[in-house]
């Protein structure tokens, strides 16, 4: 079979050539084209975004927190510091699996549930590329364990840092405060700016309400790393300004005493300068270890503290409402004389109980066979419930309400920490706002003798009592003195606040209150006598108090023995001393005491004596400093460079430099 045989056609061949070849010419001028085009564009038109790129690759900013400033008491003696301590922190970008990362750190060193738990929250927050703290104050050992170890825990660094430290960890803890690791809630409130690589701010107490002041302005740093994120330099840097230091009015020392003089007993304490409102000491008992909340708490612990019956975590002397029992029995004395409802020979005769007219019901005396014929004097050093049974129903509710507000009762005393309760002194537009009933003249008689709905805190009780010694100035109760920063030569003095001034009718009227306050210490009857020693140098005024926690039948037999601890009456003194030339106004509180002259005053007299044994006989007889009567004290503003100057207008200045 023959077979065909096709000849090659060399012009098609090589027209198609031809055809290919310019195809292949097109596409490749093309997308050569499109090469020039997308370097021009990285190359020219978009040089400063990748270089800048480039750079940020190379070289980061880092904030540099500020130095936390520093507290002290009003003798220079610190509370609260910053001591130099280790820190364990992760960079999460820089780890590939946290979890797995944890897991090794966990196997060599200790790490708890609330540390990792902390840290998982703030790795959901914050940017992967910020360290983020996993554990505080790691030893010596643990520094040495995981540096050995670090070529094999990525993202992980140990970093030198400065933690805050309480020296009177315990004995400081309801004023100076603590501070604490920033949650959630916080981080809304304050400047993201400002708090960049800070972890803790204050929590509560003066750590708290002087946080803007003690924090500082937080500084920034431009540094080259390598690709492993090490810094290999520091290109520029802006130095964080440091925080305020605080000088407290607070003396640790009379705190201690204090707290010494408890013996351990449930309660509170404020000593206060009734020359010019400084807080001298402030003490609620039981009290707890502020050190244990810095670095966060295990909740073990936590739940122990929060749980305890005996509330330690409660602050006592700000929030703490108590009846205020016979302590308002000078204040209402008078009441009675300077509102012209009875005269200074106004004299009753005490059976032991007293009837409103035309009821039945016996509002009793603690004395069950009374107090016979009793005077103003004799009241008050004896403590008759009847002559106030008495005078209160004469007065009225609201007449009590109004001259007691004076006194600072029923209102917040405006002290320089949060979480201030405002007492109650009540009146009829109270019950009818607040209960929707009516006011029952029953209730003016044991409102007469501070029971009832009549409540006080101790800072109230305390303020009240320097009122009542330096003659009607009521001061602003204040624990910061003055304020230094860093730059200024001499710290600022927080300059006292008179917040009003008690209307006077008759001088001779206090002078009668306070005669008889002194002889319930140094009278033959007097419910606190056994504070009048025979080596004391001055002589002290004061009033018992004895507050019922429960209320006992018309027809029962009060029997303390009996009763349960938590059902006993809470024991209250108030007092100032010297009598004739106050230099110390004081307020004790103790829960379920029993009677104030055998156990709050003991306690008070042995802060008396602790904070006047500085002075020397011819102090203790100078005059009181009066401060202007026409009106409060204005606020001033001064330049940084002055020594007086007062909180608001510091504040005002820290946000002008911030």
């Amino acid at each position: 079979m023959a077979q065909k045989q096709h000849l090659k056609d060399h012009f098609i061949e090589q027209q198609i050539f031809h055809n290919r070849s310019i195809t292949a010419i097109f596409f490749t001028l093309i997308l050569f084209s499109m090469l020039i085009f997308r370097l021009f564009f990285l190359q020219i038109n978009s040089h400063e975004h990748f270089t800048t790129l480039s750079q940020n690759n190379r070289v980061s900013v880092q904030a540099i927190p500020p130095t936390r400033g520093l507290i002290y008491d009003r003798n220079g003696i610190i509370l609260a510091e910053n001591l130099p301590s280790y820190t364990l922190q992760i960079i999460p970008e820089q780890a590939a699996d946290i979890e797995t990362l944890l897991e090794k750190l966990s196997l060599l060193i200790t790490l708890r549930d609330i540390d990792i738990k902390k840290f998982k929250k703030e790795v959901r927050r914050k940017r992967r590329f910020e360290g983020i703290p996993l554990r505080f104050r790691l030893t010596d050992e643990e520094v040495a364990i995981v540096s050995v170890n670090l070529h094999r825990l990525p993202g992980v660094e140990i970093k030198a840092q400065l933690s805050r430290f309480y020296p009177y960890g315990k004995e400081t803890a309801h004023v100076v405060g603590y501070v604490g690791r920033i949650n959630e809630k916080e981080l809304k409130k304050l400047p993201v700016t400002n708090y960049s690589g800070t972890n803790h701010t204050g929590k509560l107490g003066v750590e708290k309400s002087y946080e803007a002041l003690l924090h500082g302005q937080v500084g920034y740093q431009k540094v080259e790393t390598n690709v492993r994120g090490r810094v290999l330099r520091v290109l520029e840097r802006s130095n964080p300004i440091p925080g305020n230091d605080l000088y407290l009015n607070l003396d640790i020392n009379l705190q201690k005493v204090a707290i010494e003089a408890f013996e351990n007993k449930h309660g509170a304490l404020v000593a206060i300068n009734p020359e010019n409102g400084q807080v001298l000491a402030m003490v609620s008992m039981p009290d707890y270890d502020a050190n244990l909340f810095v670095n966060g708490i295990d909740s073990k612990t936590y739940k122990a503290l929060n749980t305890s019956w005996e509330r330690p975590l409660f602050n006592r002397t700000i929030m703490g409402s108590y009846p205020p029992g016979s302590t308002t029995k000078p204040f209402f004395a008078l009441a009675g004389l300077e509102l012209n409802v009875i005269q200074l020979d106004h004299e009753i005769f005490c059976p032991g109980f007293y009837r409103l007219k035309g009821k039945a019901h016996k509002y009793r005396d603690w004395k069950k066979w009374g107090h016979g014929k009793t005077d103003i004097t004799k009241s008050i050093v004896q403590s008759c419930d009847v002559f106030y049974y008495d005078l209160a129903f004469q007065m009225g509710i609201n007449k009590m309400h109004k001259f007691m507000t004076h006194f600072g009762f029923g209102k917040k005393s405006g002290i320089d920490i949060l979480g201030e309760r405002s007492g109650l002194m009540p009146s009829k537009e109270w019950k009818k706002r607040v209960r929707k009933q009516v006011w029952f003249p029953g209730e003016t008689v044991i409102a007469g003798i501070g029971q009832g709905y009549v409540l006080v805190t101790p800072i109230q009780l305390a303020l009240g009592t320097a009122t009542l010694a330096n003659g009607g100035q009521h001061f602003q109760p204040q624990l910061v003195s003055s304020i230094q920063r860093k730059a200024d030569p001499f710290p600022r003095r927080v300059s006292p606040q008179v917040i009003r001034n008690v209307p006077i009718l008759r001088k001779e009227n206090w002078q009668e209150v306070h005669h008889a306050m002194t002889e319930v210490i140094h009278g033959a009857r007097g419910t606190a006598r056994r504070l009048n020693k025979p080596d004391l140098r001055y002589k002290i005024a004061g009033k018992t108090g004895t507050a019922q926690v429960f209320s006992v039948a018309q027809d029962a037999t009060y029997k303390e023995d009996e009763l349960e601890e938590r059902l006993k009456d809470h024991a209250l003194f108030m007092s100032f001393a010297p009598a004739d030339n106050p230099k110390i106004a004081i307020a004790v509180v103790v829960e379920n005491g029993g009677h104030g002259g055998s156990v709050a005053a003991p306690i008070a007299g042995k802060v008396i004596e602790a904070y006047l044994s500085q002075f020397s006989d011819e102090q203790l007889k100078q005059p009181v400093k009066k401060e202007t009567r026409e009106k409060p004290a204005k606020k001033q503003r001064t330049p940084v460079n002055v020594e007086s100057d007062n909180t608001a207008a510091i504040l005002h200045e820290e946000h002008k430099h911030g």
